[in-house]
């Protein structure tokens, strides 16, 4: 073993795993896209001529907020469970990460069927029904790629295949949705907070 192996050793460094590498670069250049489009929404925010407006057509979700935020506390349960080798509490927690992700995407579809039906907002009405769906659907496209991985993974621990020295793949995977819990504080406040 060389001198420079020995000092590297001692003080304890070694690099970074390549898969939370490959994941932050990810996040940070889907950062960069949600940027554009929370600019291009905020830019064109009460430049339509006709309506509905943002006043008009929005309400809040708060709870689907609370589900896609809930989630993160489930995901965090489920990494250290499968850190400490519990596969049925992460079973648990990891199946209750999908459900609240899956119930923040029927809020979102059910938001979306009142908007078209009642309001008569749709992409093609005006500035803001081109760039609110751009910008929520740009998210809900991340959480449903998000519930796909869930699942996956659920269904490989379901079937016994998952076990304690994956651990780090689930946590790059939890990195990701924390990322889309993130995204969304951002979109909720932009669009239903700051733009009505």
């Amino acid at each position: 073993m060389n001198q420079a192996a020995v000092v590297a050793g001692e003080a304890g460094w070694e690099l970074p795993s390549r898969n939370r590498v490959g994941m932050v670069c990810f996040i940070v250049a889907e950062s960069a896209m949600f940027v554009i489009f929370v600019v291009a929404y905020l830019f064109y925010l009460g430049k339509s001529p006709y309506g509905p407006t943002p006043e008009q057509a929005l309400s809040l979700p708060v709870a689907n907020t609370i589900c896609l935020l809930s989630s993160s506390g489930t995901i965090a349960w489920a990494v250290r469970a499968l850190r400490r080798g519990r596969l049925a509490t992460f079973a648990v927690a990891w199946g209750a990460t999908a459900a609240l992700g899956a119930l923040f995407l029927a809020g979102t579809g059910r938001e979306w069927a009142r908007l078209v039906h009642h309001e008569r907002l749709t992409p093609a009405t005006n500035l803001f029904g081109t760039t609110y769906y751009s910008l929520v659907g740009l998210h809900a496209f991340h959480v449903t790629v998000g519930l796909v991985l869930l699942t996956t993974v659920l269904m490989l621990t379901l079937f016994g295949k998952l076990h304690r020295r994956y651990t780090e793949h689930v946590e790059v995977l939890a990195l990701y949705w924390h990322f889309v819990d993130c995204v969304w504080i951002v979109v909720f406040s932009v669009v239903y907070v700051i733009g009505r």
